[in-house]
């Protein structure tokens, strides 16, 4: 049994005669009488009732005609979902991120995609460099907000940038540097570093270790968390300072104080990841991202 056979059937049923479902069809009426037959032999059971100028439904033939309108209707929603998934209308996507990273970006690209693409869900799911990329790979992800890795990260994922951010030191409202209008590196070099954990954010300790071969030693990092809410947390019981972006302040609000980093190193960016083979909805979102 086939698609055609219920749609010639419904029209048959519809029209009750076969000259007009036929013509209805754009056939001619022996294939279309053909047709019917061939489905009555496959069910078992009669459909209709022939007369001399029209057909009737028998008993189980308006059963079976309800059964096949909404098996119809099912097939054309199928047809208008997908078309509509394959346009970015409807659908999922799943976007990964960095809470801290983009308090700014992530609200105004929600807002901006949604009043675009009104049917498309998104799913977030807070997680860190290493996970964000991983789940990339794997196909969980569609598209990932980040700070940019390494190139060899990567690993023929697309990279495209988004905002970029000065380099700044967070403290505690009561720390000596608190008072400070700017940092100096070099007031860095003797305080306790609150970093983020290796295994998630390898890059973020590459960079720290560049930054401090300036002044040709290495961090003293006392701790490291595993997020930027136990990194505030942190810095705020007075455990370290720690090295930040400038609007980090808008993530921690009061209980820190955000000081600029001179001479200014080369700003954090921020930007949005995802596979060579991304579809229009990926593209779509990113587009929303970069006009906010």
């Amino acid at each position: 049994m086939e698609l055609r056979h219920l749609r010639y059937f419904v029209a048959v049923a519809e029209e009750q005669n076969v000259t007009r479902a036929a013509a209805r069809l754009h056939v001619s009426q022996p294939p279309l009488s053909r047709q019917i037959r061939d489905l009555e032999e496959e069910l078992g059971v009669a459909l209709f009732e022939h007369s001399a100028r029209s057909v009737r439904l028998t008993e189980a033939g308006r059963v079976f005609l309800t059964e096949a309108q909404a098996v119809l209707r099912r097939a054309e929603e199928a047809v208008q979902t997908a078309k509509a998934v394959a346009s970015g209308q409807r659908g999922e996507i799943h976007v990964g991120y960095a809470p801290s990273l983009t308090v700014e970006v992530l609200p105004r690209a929600l807002r901006s995609f949604q009043e675009a693409r009104p049917g498309v869900r998104v799913r977030l799911h807070d997680l860190s460099t290493e996970e964000m990329l991983r789940d990339l790979r794997q196909g969980r992800l569609h598209v990932a907000l980040l700070i940019r890795p390494p190139a060899k990260a990567l690993g023929g994922l697309v990279f495209e940038e988004l905002r970029r951010y000065a380099v700044c030191v967070a403290v505690h409202p009561a720390h000596p540097l608190a008072r400070a209008r700017r940092v100096g590196l070099e007031q860095l070099a003797g305080e306790r570093l609150i970093a983020y954990t290796r295994e998630d954010y390898p890059e973020y300790h590459v960079w720290l270790s560049e930054l401090f071969a300036r002044l040709k030693r290495a961090p003293q990092i006392a701790e490291e968390q595993d997020s930027s809410t136990s990194l505030i947390a942190a810095v705020e019981a007075g455990r370290g300072v720690a090295l930040v972006q400038k609007n980090f302040d808008c993530f921690a609000g009061p209980r820190l104080k955000v000081r600029p980093l001179l001479p200014a190193p080369a700003p954090f960016v921020v930007g949005a990841a995802h596979s060579e083979e991304s579809g229009i909805t990926v593209k779509e979102f990113i587009a929303a991202a970069k006009r906010e």
